[in-house]
Order: C-alpha cells, then structure tokens, then sequence
C-alpha cells in the first residue's frame, strides 16, 4: 500500500489533508521511547500525575472549538456533539486525577505467619488501538487511566482522523507530560499488529471490530499479554407493554441517531411488546421523519454524514440483504443523489433472524424494530445476540426493569427508561463478543497494573 494516507471530509468527500505513514522500524523505536520514558514516569508521584491531568483537561477546553471543528471536519460529528465529547474527556481527566491515587492504594491483610500487602504496580508500556467515531473519547478513556496509574502509552489511531491524533499527542505535551510518556503513531493495521509482538508493550487494549478485536487478542495471548476489548454490539432496547411510550419513544430515537448512529452502544435493535408495537411504531416514525440530515457544522442539523464512503455502502448493503430476506422499509433505506457521505434515518420493520438488521451491528443511522409477544419473548429476543456490549429498558415498573436488568439482560451495561453514553464514574465495557475487561469508574486503571502480593512472615513464625 501507500506510505501515504489521505483524509477527506465526509460531508463533501473533498480532500483534507495527507499524511505520512511511519515505518516499521520508526514505530518500534518509538516503543523503545515509550520503555525509557516509562522508566522515570512510574517514579512520579500521584500528586505530580493529577496536576497535570488537571492541566490537560484545561487546555481541552480551551481549545474545545478548535477539537470539535475537527471531528466535524475529519469523521462528520455534529460540532455540538463534538464539544460534549471534549467536555467529556475534561471530566474523565479530573476524576482521574481526582481518584486515581485512591484506586491504586496499596492493601493490608494477614494471613497465617505473617501480615502482607497488596500494591498495585505499573507494567510498561500499552497499545492502545482505537477508532474514529469518538476520536478523542476512546483515546483519552484508555490513555488517561494508564498514564495515571505510572504506565506510558503509544496509539495507533484510525487512518481517517490522523489529524486528531496529532492533536492529542499536542495535547499531552503542552499539558506538561514529559515527551514519549504519550505517543501517537502515524501507522497502519499491519504495523500495529508487529508492534504487539514488540518487547516492551505490556498490555494492549482495542476497540473495534469484533473480528479484527479477536485477532488482536489471539497475537496477544500468544505472548502472555494483556488485552481489554470492546468490540462494539447490536443492543436491544426493550419497550414492555407498561412503558411510557412518549419518552420510549424519545430516548429510543435519541440512542439510534446519537454520533450519525456510529456508536457501539447504540440502541439498534427496539423489541417491542405486541399491545403497543403499532402505537410505537407510528410515533417512533413520525418523530425519525422530523430529523435533519446535513452539515454537521450547522446549528440545526441533527445527523451528520457517515464517517467513509465505504461504511455507508456497507450499511446500505446490509440494508438491501435484510429487505432481500423479508424486511420492510418503513423510513429512508435510499442513498441520496448528492455529495459527501450521506445515509438517510431508516426504521425496518418485520426484522427476523438471519438478517444483518438482527444479527450484525448496523453501524449508522438504521432502526430495526422487532415485535414481540409479551414481556418475556422481549426479553429473550433481546438476549438472542452474539454481543453484548449494552441494552436498555422501559417500563413503568422501575424496580421490575431493574430485577431484569440484573438478572437477566446478559450484557455489560442496560439504560433504564432513558439513553447515556458513557460516565467518567461508572464502568464501561461488555460481554460475549462485545469483548471483556472494563474502563472509567477505577476500573480500567486497575486493567494493566501488576497486582503483586508482598507477604511478611511475623517474628514469631
């Protein structure tokens, strides 16, 4: 391939900018840097890392504008959503630095002979392999927990938002992080994948596809090392026959239509209860025909275009198999005739196993709507998924949605009678092949430290 990448802007399909891919050589030597800078920033102390993360998250808001123009620019986020993700990254940055200390303690217990302590240790340097459609969120959600806990860090992000990658290692730096604690690595999937065989990574943590993710975690465990995936999903939000259908109906659109529809936690599949499908239906529709479609730069658009041409030809031939199987066009399903990368809100309806609307994640802007018998078939329809990243439920009932919630709904998040990305305090991650470890919430800091036992025999043994 290209040693150079070209990156275009979604909403036009015009050129951006280029950039030039390192070699495989440069990119080990850059471990290497990652190694050495390791080697003095784990004997910082906790107070020295939480200033400058405190720093860090300043200088994001400074230049909130500049980083939300550029996700608009490089990947087609709605610029307003683009400043919830930069305010977003400052939270996590200040509850790191608030916390991070308290989370890596070290522990006291005794046992028979002696008294030992637990401490929590940093291992290296880590991976970090990431995406585009939150390109500042996935890197921060990951890269901050570990710097914090004495780790350093090197990213490999998506080709089409190099430019944010170069933001972020400015970022770090002008923060007050000392150079190669962070890097960004302007490489490709191959590259990455030798990096993982690379001495010193310790660690590598991946979001992505749930077919890319499992070969990154086979390279990974063939060497011993370390891996945290989240590897998207196909959520279900669950509407029971005593939901509040206005605000199902609300939320529902809301978690559909958030970021293009380009989330991994998502509402994507919407099982409805058989007594008031119709009901849902009619207004989840009207309410998806109202949506603007158009320059995420402008105050009243709602969706921007997808991130690539290629993802919104995927999406549509999805689209296509699922009408192909049985499927019905309720809403859109057409690409439009116009520049840039476009999708239309689509709703299908009469959704069934075997179609990519019920097995696979549509990752854009396409509702599937599943109708079910009663409150039990929705239930299970719902856990009828190889992912199991998030979901959600709406009922009346708030303690029997919770009941089912915990008991029941097999995923690693479930939303009650609303729709939230993620929280700085609240852990993030999934089961089943939407992967497995955990981030935010103390967490994910704890994902690459070495837990080491140091046990003290007592005198008298």
């Amino acid at each position: 391939m290209s040693d150079t990448i070209n990156t275009y802007n979604p909403a036009t399909g015009e050129q951006i900018d280029h950039y030039q891919l390192m070699s495989a050589e440069d990119a080990e030597r850059a471990v290497t840097r990652s190694h050495e800078a390791y080697l003095n920033w784990k004997k910082t102390s906790f107070g020295t890392r939480a200033d400058i993360f405190n720093n860090l998250a300043d200088l994001m808001e400074e230049r909130i504008d500049d980083l939300a123009n550029l996700m608009t620019l490089e990947m087609g986020k709605v610029t307003a959503q683009g400043k919830q993700e930069v305010q977003l990254c400052a939270e996590i940055c200040r509850y790191t630095a608030k916390h991070g200390e308290s989370f890596l303690e070290d522990e006291a217990r005794v046992y028979e002979g002696g008294k030992a302590i637990i401490t929590y240790q940093p291992t290296g340097v880590i991976l970090g392999i990431q995406p585009w459609n939150f390109p500042l969120y996935q890197v921060i959600r990951y890269s901050a927990s570990n710097i914090m806990a004495g780790n350093t860090t090197v990213l490999k992000h998506a080709q089409n938002v190099f430019g944010m990658a170069q933001a972020i290692q400015q970022l770090y730096e002008d923060a007050g992080f000392p150079k190669n604690v962070y890097q960004s690595l302007m490489i490709d999937g191959s590259t990455a994948s030798e990096l993982i065989k690379h001495e010193y990574v310790r660690g590598v943590t991946f979001t992505g596809s749930d077919g890319v993710g499992k070969q990154v975690a086979e390279e990974a465990a063939s060497m011993s090392k370390k891996t945290v995936m989240e590897l998207g999903s196909n959520d279900a939000f669950v509407v029971l026959a005593d939901a509040d259908i206005d605000n199902a109906v609300e939320m529902c659109i809301k978690g559909r239509v958030i970021n293009n529809g380009e989330t991994c936690v998502a509402a994507k599949r919407f099982v409805v209860v058989d007594s008031i499908y119709d009901e849902f239906r009619d207004r989840f529709v009207a309410q998806c025909k109202k949506l603007k479609v158009g320059d995420p730069s402008k105050e009243d658009t709602d969706l921007g275009p997808m991130a690539r041409e290629d993802l919104r030809d995927e999406l549509h031939e999805q689209v296509e198999k699922s009408v192909n199987s049985g499927a019905t066009i309720s809403l859109g399903g057409e690409v439009p005739d116009e520049a840039g990368y476009f999708y239309p809100v689509t709703v299908l309806e009469n959704v069934t196993p075997g179609m990519p609307a019920y097995d696979d994640e549509l990752f854009g802007p396409v509702a599937s709507l599943i109708r079910a018998r009663d409150d039990k078939q929705a239930m299970e329809i719902a856990n009828d998924s190889r992912y199991g990243l998030g979901g959600g439920i709406f009922s009346t009932d708030t303690d029997k949605a919770i009941e089912l919630a915990k008991n029941e709904f097999d995923t690693g998040m479930v939303n009650i009678n609303g729709y939230s990305l993620a929280q700085p305090n609240l852990p993030f991650g999934g089961v089943k092949d939407s992967g497995y470890g955990r981030e935010h919430g103390g967490y994910g800091i704890r994902e690459f430290v070495n837990i080491k036992t140091i046990m003290v025999a007592s005198k008298e043994a």
